[in-house]
């Protein structure tokens, strides 16, 4: 099992499309601010449908789940494929957020199902940490094959339509999974089409308002068991805190790593301004990379981001792996994310501050340094929420604590990209400093909520 959750996670993040996603949505056009309004659509999608998917995947079936997600997302990414009006890209948004919303903490609970099973919850962190790592290991070969793809195609949908092969196989990934790894849930559902498929369509049809009213009674009670847990209400705002933040200005890697790259190489006039693109925006933000293959300059852009990319993958999968080291370097896993906490904080305030003194290479570094803390503060995380949630409130824990994270998300994403757009129309000193400000005071703000249990 511990290949197919491996696997799993290698080609969950064959998402060609994820070095140069902001890129793309600025060359259609799109400034910060409405690129910002497309990653709220998601996690507005996600506080929507986040605790029911939890509650589905431990009642209904975690396996089943996880088939529905991934076909949502193949519907998603042939959209961006094959649409460019803004309203099209909210619904492919909408719809990788409900691919999200039945994928979040359900495979987690998997694995953790499947580690107590085989009487190895002990080793939570180590395992996790190191499934974690494949999914890294996977981006960074992704983001090999997504240069490829667009520097022969010339199209940045190409890496769209090519992800959806990747999630096919994932499917049948699934259909391998023991019927254990379901949980209690999946095996009392089996209970019912067992018993409906004799009663008939009527059985099942007069079964359907239960099966609701028992899905709202649970969420209900989970969130009532999350809120008046001390330890578990206090990750829930530290997950908030570090990964809704940092889920929202994640992506702003790219235009930095463009803006090094044209410092670099000279070759802002390779780039050709997009003529609907608005005056008042930055000039990064008004560009879009000529991607005719026979371009020196736009392949030796896109080589560049994606190299970067892969050797941030690269060492994100080590971070990952090595999460549990920092744990008992630090003695408990609450005193790993103190430390994990002080040094976020630091960067941000690096990236703030080189920012305004236009040191765009420290950006960059901050970026990557940032994107490696998160890789080692998951499994972690994770592995605390283990430890006071119930055992049969597994995905549905996890599931809550992805929503209030897409909650600030939700609310961090527009407020970025209004930011930069605002400072670049009034000609203030570098356009990325505002992350840095949230992310640090983000952090100051969640310490105190670091318990040491």
């Amino acid at each position: 099992m511990l290949f197919r959750f491996c696997l799993y996670g290698f080609l969950k993040n064959q998402r060609y499309f994820e070095p140069f996603f902001m890129l793309a949505l600025l060359a259609h056009g799109l400034n910060f601010f409405e690129i910002g309004l497309l990653y709220a659509c998601r996690s507005l999608t996600l506080n929507v449908l986040e605790i029911p998917s939890g509650v589905i995947a431990d009642q209904w079936g975690r396996r089943a789940s996880m088939i529905g997600s991934f076909a949502a997302y193949i519907i998603s990414f042939l959209m961006f494929a094959f649409v460019d009006q803004f309203a099209w890209l909210m619904l492919a948004m909408v719809l990788y957020g409900v691919g999200d919303s039945f994928r979040t903490g359900t495979h987690k609970a998997m694995i953790f199902q499947w580690l107590k099973n085989q009487g190895r919850a002990d080793e939570r962190t180590q395992v996790y940490g190191f499934t974690r790592s494949w999914s890294q290991y996977g981006s960074a070969v992704s983001a090999l094959i997504a240069a490829a793809f667009v520097i022969a195609s010339g199209d940045y949908r190409s890496v769209f339509l090519a992800a959806t092969l990747p999630y096919f196989l994932n499917i049948v990934n699934f259909l391998g999974y023991p019927a254990d790894v379901d949980g209690a849930g999946g095996n009392r559902q089996k209970d019912k089409q067992r018993e409906s498929s004799q009663g008939g369509s009527s059985s099942r049809l007069s079964a359907i308002p239960g099966a609701v009213w028992q899905l709202l009674g649970s969420t209900l009670l989970t969130i009532r068991h999350a809120w008046q847990h001390r330890q578990l209400r206090g990750l829930i705002v530290q997950s908030m805190a570090w990964e809704g933040v940092f889920a929202a200005i994640k992506d702003y890697l790219q235009p930095a790593l463009l803006a090094v790259v044209l410092l670099t190489l000279g070759t802002s006039q390779q780039l050709s301004v997009n003529s609907n693109a608005n005056a008042d925006v930055p000039a990064v933000t008004q560009t879009k990379l000529s991607l005719d293959a026979a371009s020196g300059a736009s392949a030796g852009v896109v080589l560049t981001i994606s190299l970067t990319y892969t050797a941030l993958f690269l060492l994100s999968g080590w971070a990952s792996r090595s999460a549990h080291k920092w744990v008992s370097r630090a003695g408990s896993h609450a005193r790993a994310s103190q430390r994990l906490w002080w040094a976020s904080i630091g960067l941000y305030v690096v990236l703030g501050l080189s920012d305004l003194l236009s040191w765009t290479l420290l950006v960059v570094c901050a970026f990557v340094l940032l994107a490696i803390l998160e890789n080692v503060w998951r499994p972690i995380l994770i592995s605390r929420f283990d430890d006071h949630a119930a055992a049969h409130l597994g995905a549905t824990i996890l599931s809550i604590e992805s929503q209030w994270q897409r909650l600030a998300t939700l609310i961090v994403a527009p407020l970025v990209g209004w930011s930069i757009d605002t400072i670049a129309r009034n000609g203030g000193p570098g356009h990325l400093w505002p992350i840095g400000v949230i992310g640090a005071l983000a952090g100051l703000a969640a310490i105190p909520l670091n318990s040491s249990k």
